[in-house]
Parts: C-alpha cells; sequence; structure tokens
C-alpha cells in the first residue's frame, strides 16, 4: 500500500489539513497559496505521524486538469512572442541545463543522493511533472518532494525581492483573457484523457498530464479553444497537488528531513545563481529590462512569475512565452537525462 493510494479514511482529513492550510496562506498573503499552503500543512501533518494520503484515482484527476492549465498558456501571442526571440530562448535552455547539471552533482557529492533522485530534484521547475514522473521511477520521493517544495517556496519569495534590489519597473498593459467556454472544455477533457491513455499504452512517463497538456496546448496555440480554465477547478487541483507533494513527506524521520531542507535551499540558490547570470547575459545581449529576463529565466511556477510579470508590469507576454518554452524544453530533456542516466547504471 502506497501513500497514494491509501484506504479511503484518509483521503478527507488530507484534503481537510491541505485546504485549511491553503486558507491560511491566503489569509497571511503568502505567495501561491493554493499551492504552497497544502504543501506545508500536509508535509507538517505527514511528519507529526498523522496518515496523510491521495487516492490513484484524484491524483490522476489533478494532473489531468493541470496539464489542461499548463496547455491553456499557449495562446498566439504567446507563440508569436516566442518566436520573436529565439536567441533568449537558447540562453534559457542553456540555463536549464547547467542547472540540472551542476545541482544534480551538488545533491550526489554534497548530500549522498542517488544518480536518479538527484536529477529529478535538480530539475528547475515543472512539478506537477516531475512528481508525475517520479512515480514511474525507483527515486527517493519524499526528498524529491521535499527539495522541489523549497525551490518554490523560496521562488516565490526571492523572486520578487531581487527585481526590487534591480530597480526595474515595467510599463506593458495587463493582458486582458476571458474564461474557456464550456464546449471547449467539454472537447479538451475526453481528448486530453484519449491522449493520457494512449501515452500510458506507449510508456511514456506521466502520461495524463502530458496528454492533457499537449491537447490544451494544440487547442489554444491554434486559437480553436481560447480562455483561461476555469479559476474554481485550478484552485481545486492545485490544493489537492500541494496535498499530494506533502504526503510524499510520510515516514521522513527528522534526520532526514534537515538534509532534504538544506538540499533543497542549496539546490534553489544554485538554480537562481544561474538563472540570474542567463538574465543578466540576455539583457546585455538583447537590450530588454533584467526584472523581465529574470522573472523569464526563474526556475519558479508559471502561474506565480506569469503574476507577477502582471503586477510588475514586465512584459508579461515576454515571460509567459519563456515559462511555457521552459516547461515544454524541460518535458524534453528530463527523459532524456533519465534515459541516460538509466544506461548508465
Amino acid at each position: 500500500m502506497t501513500a497514494t493510494e491509501p484506504p479511503g479514511g484518509a483521503t478527507g482529513p488530507t484534503l481537510f489539513v491541505g485546504a485549511a492550510g491553503a486558507l491560511l496562506f491566503w489569509v497571511i498573503g503568502f505567495p501561491a497559496a493554493v499551492l504552497t499552503g497544502p504543501a506545508v500543512s500536509v508535509s507538517l501533518a505527514a511528519v507529526m505521524g498523522w496518515r496523510m494520503a491521495v487516492p490513484g484515482p484524484l491524483r490522476n484527476a489533478v494532473f489531468l486538469v493541470l496539464g489542461l492549465q499548463i496547455g491553456s498558456t499557449v495562446t498566439p501571442e504567446v507563440i508569436s512572442t516566442a518566436l520573436t526571440w529565439p536567441l533568449s530562448l537558447a540562453l534559457l535552455a542553456v540555463t536549464l541545463i547547467l542547472t540540472m547539471l551542476i545541482a544534480r552533482i551538488v545533491l550526489m557529492r554534497g548530500f549522498g543522493y542517488d544518480r536518479m533522485t538527484a536529477l529529478l530534484a535538480a530539475t528547475p521547475g515543472h512539478l506537477s511533472y516531475v512528481l508525475g514522473l517520479s512515480l514511474d521511477l525507483r527515486v527517493d520521493v519524499a526528498k524529491l518532494a521535499l527539495v522541489q517544495t523549497i525551490r518554490v517556496l523560496m521562488l516565490t519569495v526571492l523572486v520578487p525581492v531581487l527585481i526590487a534590489l534591480w530597480g526595474v519597473q515595467g510599463t506593458a498593459p495587463p493582458p486582458e483573457s476571458g474564461a474557456i467556454s464550456v464546449a471547449a472544455l467539454a472537447i479538451l477533457v475526453p481528448l486530453g484523457l484519449g491522449v493520457g491513455l494512449l501515452f500510458n499504452r506507449l510508456g511514456i512517463p506521466a502520461p495524463l498530464l502530458l496528454g492533457a497538456m499537449s491537447i490544451s496546448a494544440l487547442g489554444h496555440g491554434l486559437d480553436l479553444t481560447p480562455g483561461a480554465m476555469p479559476p474554481w477547478l485550478t484552485t481545486i487541483a492545485f490544493v489537492c497537488m500541494g496535498a499530494l507533494i506533502g504526503t510524499r513527506l510520510s515516514g521522513v524521520d527528522r534526520r532526514g528531513l534537515s538534509q532534504a531542507l538544506l538540499a533543497g535551499i542549496v539546490t534553489t540558490g544554485v538554480a537562481c545563481t544561474v538563472a540570474a547570470g542567463g538574465a543578466w547575459l540576455a539583457s546585455q545581449v538583447l537590450g530588454l529590462p533584467p526584472g523581465a529576463l529574470l522573472l523569464a529565466f526563474a526556475p519558479g511556477g508559471v502561474e506565480v512569475m506569469a503574476a507577477i510579470a502582471v503586477e510588475t508590469r514586465l512584459e508579461p507576454a515576454f515571460v509567459a512565452a519563456h515559462h511555457v518554452f521552459r516547461l515544454f524544453a524541460l518535458s524534453l530533456l528530463v527523459p532524456v537525462f533519465v534515459r541516460r542516466r538509466a544506461v548508465s547504471r
């Protein structure tokens, strides 16, 4: 019996604790409250010895919704913006590879992580995908989840501070977005599920997430299914996702927890340093505001970085284009690194 396939009695308390954490973090104004709140509250409950778990069917539904949500960011505007800045996208790809290589070595040599766990823990972003991929691999999921959770928590706080220290202000107008139609959702959901099931038969990692993301990206990129996902649906998905992250800490002893916390802080520092270096280099070459490029290169959550870009008016479409590119680049890079690590064993 695993933490993701528990007796039904554990699901209710887990979701209650997660929702309470989301509410508390929202009240105090913590960034990305619906994700970070449940992750922290369920993590604490799990470490205290409470039975925390999310059942498989709910987990799969969450990955389906999150895949659709990620794909919905691929709008025609984002595509046109991405095609306008190939050099910055190339530099972003280089920073992703460097971060994965450096952070993996740090985790292996400094903290004793095995190769596969170190690789996934070192991945600079795409939390949903990495978590889904970890379910199909023999890794220390508890360490991986904590390192990735620390990355999300730290970046949501550090990036706005770094932008303020850089002293950059944007002038872009706030973007407009409408809600996706019920008809479009009725098309995307079954198609995303169908492609996800096909990916599953083909042995592709995180099949529901990637299947839904691919269908949604195609529909939104071609402007066939425009509009944002319903906020209530994505909110529920993020709360469940945060709770799922928290369940990965079940059974972690205090000594291992302290080490994983330190590993998360160190790898986040590595990711921030590499991203800041790439952003500075791109700003020198392209002449764009370094704050906008830092947002574009930061290995944080897409939603959080996009929200900060809108609030600071630092080229929201440019930032969104780069984060969408980062998600798809990691979707291609991580399996390549995983295969290389598996072959080298």
